[in-house]
């Protein structure tokens, strides 16, 4: 003869699974788990969404930026695979850290390159506005000024964007998620 259990009747059902949910949110918060695809893991990429497991596979998807992650549950890492630089992170049970390996000769040249194209048109434009200063006196005597910082301030947000593109900076593809749901709704 088999017996009820004695807290079957104390409580609802709805209440014994809030309080499974609570006791296994707090559970994580407090001590390191490995990672698994029955879990959801904040984003490392935007650090704002949670990445879950997709169906039938052995990736993740973030719903906030929407990259997709191929993950290897071995060495508890995941890549992201929708970018053009395949960038990875090692889960440590609590959190993400990156695991760079790029290229120490392709960072050189973004570096550089991004230098050149900073300073290259600037200088061009305060050459010119050396050799030919306009005539004193004339009306438009302030725009090589003008225009030599457009040019540069112009350059210097174009590296910017390549940059935050390159490296994937997390606050940069926030924004850019933000901005295309805000212009989604217009």
């Amino acid at each position: 003869m088999t017996q009820p259990s004695p807290d079957w009747n104390s409580s609802s059902p709805s209440n014994k699974l809030s309080s499974a949910r609570v006791s296994a949110t707090a559970k994580r918060g407090s001590e390191s788990r490995s990672l698994s695809l029955q879990d959801s893991y904040i984003c490392p990429v935007c650090r704002h969404g949670q990445i879950s497991a997709l169906t039938l596979m052995d990736a993740f998807a973030c719903n906030f930026c929407r990259h997709i992650f191929t993950a290897n549950l071995q060495n508890q890492t995941v890549q992201v695979v929708d970018s053009s630089q395949p960038l990875t992170w090692r889960w440590t049970g609590r959190n993400w850290q990156s695991t760079y390996r790029d290229d120490p000769s392709l960072t050189a040249v973004v570096w550089f390159a991004s230098i050149v194209l900073v300073l290259l048109p600037a200088s061009i434009v305060w050459l010119m506005a050396f050799l030919f200063p306009p005539l004193p006196g004339s009306v438009l005597s302030w725009f090589p000024s003008v225009w030599l910082g457009c040019t540069f301030g112009i350059h210097l947000l174009m590296v910017g964007w390549l940059l935050a593109e390159h490296y994937q900076l997390p606050i940069y593809i926030a924004s850019r998620v933000r901005l295309r749901e805000w212009l989604g709704r217009r």
